[in-house]
């Protein structure tokens, strides 16, 4: 249904420069601060306005979300410069990366919205059965709140929602940080279903969202190799790989963290599925460990590293991508002759190309030869944006060592 014209009329127009519009004319959904027109109008909306977007010529490019503070000052929300974006919007929107989750995953564990490339910009909403753990990342989803919740509630009604708004990319957004539970009640833990498996989260504290569905896929790849295996898992957190390895038959895997909380979920989760008798659960900083485990002599069949970002911001992008190279060194100094290594990136400033080459010198500083088996990334309810690909984040190896 087309919006009246006076309806139109009251959303704010924001004119970018000349030739600034190329980009959105390619696909790309961000227009950046000095790519607008910033006139006194411009300054005085307030952050996550509902805009309509325009060439220099003033031709109607689309319907966007504004904040004047970050550098990323736009965000296409759609195409059609009428469009009204209220609870039908959102609810058509959620409906459609539903359907895809439903098609792809047995249960309703998974992320149902990820950002841009669900039509949602800065939104991240993951599900845990009955309880939904929402981040609004951008200043335009957090204004959305009201609407997004309403629109939640129709499409799959959940129990619990719980605001986990303390991600540092609020901050350049000029947003506080802040978690609430907005519906319903949170238990100390949450079950999570993946690949066979049952896991304890902490939604209210853990990382993140309290979980990390990017990686279902490769943890089930990797855990086909743990078969009669030892297995070292560095930088296990709540036990995603570890409790995939000891249920696919290693004979003993070693996880280790530096949380104390997430050791516990781990160990607790061990117990959900029987099988703590093959699981040790050691508390530590992993270089150090594995240096130690190294000059022991120690040795395993595979060994799986999925750390924390190295690489936080662009300033830190030279010292930090060197951190995966030494990772990779002393990772290959535990596996076995004929053992696997499996080795990831979260860091989003780190390309697949760099960490490809910081494995490869990881790898030549062991004094190791080998191939790689798998490059790969995110889990399929990540998924990214056409115009977007250095929103690829996860980055993850497959290594089968001689």
């Amino acid at each position: 249904m087309s919006l009246p014209a006076a309806v139109i009329a009251m959303t704010p127009t924001i004119r970018l420069k000349a030739g600034a519009h190329r980009r959105l004319l390619q696909g790309h959904p961000w227009v950046y601060s000095n790519e607008i027109e910033m006139d006194a109008e411009a300054r005085s909306l307030p952050p996550g306005i509902v805009v309509r977007l325009a060439s220099s010529d003033g031709e109607i490019l689309g319907t966007a979300v504004f904040n004047r503070f970050p550098l990323i000052a736009a965000r296409l929300l759609s195409r059609d410069p009428k469009a009204e974006i209220d609870v039908d919007f959102l609810a058509e929107r959620l409906s459609r990366a539903l359907a895809i989750r439903e098609t792809l995953f047995p249960g309703p564990y998974y992320r149902l919205v990820h950002a841009e490339a669900d039509g949602l910009p800065g939104l991240i909403a993951d599900r845990f059965g009955d309880t939904l753990v929402l981040q609004a990342n951008s200043a335009g989803m957090d204004r959305l709140l009201p609407q997004l919740l309403e629109a939640f509630d129709r499409v799959i009604a959940p129990e619990t929602v719980v605001l986990r708004n303390d991600s540092p990319a609020r901050q350049m957004e000029g947003l506080e940080s802040r978690s609430d539970v907005v519906k319903g009640a949170l238990t100390a833990t949450t079950i999570v279903e993946e690949n066979g498996a049952r896991y304890l989260a902490d939604l209210r504290v853990g990382q993140k969202t309290g979980w990390f569905f990017d990686q279902r896929d490769n943890r089930a790849w990797i855990a086909q190799f743990a078969k009669d295996a030892r297995v070292l898992d560095g930088y296990c957190y709540s036990g995603g790989f570890t409790i995939q390895a000891a249920l696919a038959g290693a004979t003993e895997v070693v996880a280790l963290d530096r949380s104390q909380p997430a050791l516990e979920l781990a160990e607790a989760a061990a117990e959900l599925n029987d099988v703590s008798g093959r699981c040790r659960f050691v508390k530590a900083e992993v270089f150090p460990d594995l240096q130690r485990r190294a000059k022991a002599g120690e040795g395993f069949e595979v060994v799986i590293m999925d750390p924390p970002a190295f690489v936080k911001s662009r300033r830190d992008l030279k010292q930090g991508a060197k951190g995966y190279r030494k990772l990779t060194r002393l990772a290959c100094q535990l596996v076995a002759p004929e053992g696997v290594l499996f080795v990831a990136s979260c860091s989003h400033h780190v390309d697949s190309a760099l960490f490809a080459e910081q494995v490869k010198r990881g790898l030549v500083d062991a004094g190791r030869r080998g191939r790689v088996l798998r490059s790969a990334g995110a889990a399929a309810d990540h998924p990214l944006h056409p115009a977007l690909p250095e929103s690829a984040y996860l980055k993850a190896m497959v290594l089968a060592l001689d």
